[in-house]
């Protein structure tokens, strides 16, 4: 029979279990990322689909899957592999009553202030972006927003009338839907709000912002752990929290904190990360750890949580910030730039991992002939 498959489902899978899920601990097939497997005489055909970000990795992939293919089967004729992107969101009956487009919510938080937070949020958001994830991002520090000036947003967000309900969108920016307090007063103003005024400003920022559908929408944390912190995580179900910060003492013994608290609240610790966690000269390129060096790394064993990257010390990033363009946008293919993509990449990892290993993996359909 001319379309009698040489070899079957099994040997595929077989075969693909060798490939290292991107920045995950899993293999693809554990992953769920392998799916619609069709065999026909000798060809083959399948879906790959990328459980993070295809970004910077889906040609090489692809190629991988390919030459496991190859290797381990004999018999295998033309390989059709077609690329989709399913990042895996939490099961939330609770968050989709309130963001209900929302995949996933990550709080970006620090024991302390001055670690840098909003700057390692705001590149994390557009690493993603820029990979093929549709990200949002609250500015969730009312009394000090920052967002603002970090994507150089000087627009208020429209309004539009809902079910008798006034909605607001928010504005898109690098490829981010974006949504802080300081697109809605005036630039020099301050925030004198009591905590539950606060509080309520940030519920807004959930029920009444059309988030359409995200992949991840990330919280850019006020420091220290106070009342925005718990009311979200009272509010809504977090997919899990990253903590950032420097590698001093007093910032990690700080962060220990800040990891501590949400464990109390049940949010789940995606990582740390490590900011200001080296300078390299620009002129003599010699690296100095200013701040000491590999303290977070430390922190994170010490806690058993995930190291998520060290993102170094350079004026560009600062620059980059109070200009409005984030350094990952404006020099994307530069060493500063991956730094922040490899840790947004370890991040996405860690996301899609929590929640595949806590559900079954998605049904992997499999026809033979016919492809």
């Amino acid at each position: 029979m001319p379309n009698s498959p040489l070899y079957n489902e099994n040997d595929v899978l077989n075969a693909l279990r060798l490939l290292k899920a991107p920045y995950m601990t899993l293999d693809v097939v554990t992953a769920g990322m392998i799916r619609d497997v069709r065999i026909s005489g000798a060809d083959c055909a399948l879906t790959l689909a990328f459980t993070v970000p295809p970004g910077r990795i889906r040609e090489s992939l692809v190629a991988d899957a390919r030459t496991a293919l190859a290797k381990h089967i004999p018999a295998l004729g033309a390989v059709e592999i077609e690329t989709v992107t399913d990042i895996p969101g939490q099961d939330s009956a609770q968050k989709a009553a309130i963001i209900p487009g929302v995949r996933n919510t990550i709080a970006v938080a620090s024991g302390k202030g001055g670690v840098g937070k909003s700057t390692v949020a705001v590149n994390l958001a557009v690493a993603l972006a820029r990979n093929g994830a549709r990200v949002g991002l609250i500015d969730a520090d009312i009394y000090g927003p920052s967002i603002p000036i970090m994507f150089g947003i000087t627009e208020q967000p429209q309004a539009y009338a809902h079910e008798g309900k006034t909605r607001l969108l928010p504005i898109e920016k690098y490829g981010v839907a974006v949504m802080s307090i300081g697109f809605l007063i005036e630039e020099d103003s301050a925030v004198i709000w009591r905590g539950p005024m606060a509080s309520g400003a940030l519920k807004q920022f959930l029920s009444d912002v059309d988030w359409g559908e995200l992949d991840y929408l990330i919280f850019d944390m006020p420091p220290g752990t106070g009342d925005i912190q718990l009311t979200l995580s009272q509010t809504l179900p977090l997919t899990g929290s990253v903590i950032v910060t420097t590698p001093q003492d007093i910032s990690l013994a700080d962060a220990r904190k800040g990891v501590r608290m949400f464990e109390r609240v049940s949010v789940p610790i995606l990582g740390i990360i490590e900011n200001m966690s080296y300078y390299v000269c620009s002129h003599c390129g010699e690296r100095d750890d200013i701040f000491s060096h590999g303290g977070g790394r430390t922190a994170a064993a010490e806690l058993g949580v995930p190291f998520l990257g060290e993102i170094p010390i350079v004026t560009r990033v600062r620059e980059a910030g109070d200009g409005g363009m984030p350094i990952v946008q404006l020099e994307p293919d530069s060493p500063l730039a991956t730094s922040f993509v490899d840790t947004a990449y370890m991040l996405a990892g860690r996301i899609s991992e929590q929640i595949l290993t806590s559900a079954p993996p998605p049904k992997i359909d499999i026809s033979l002939g016919g492809i």
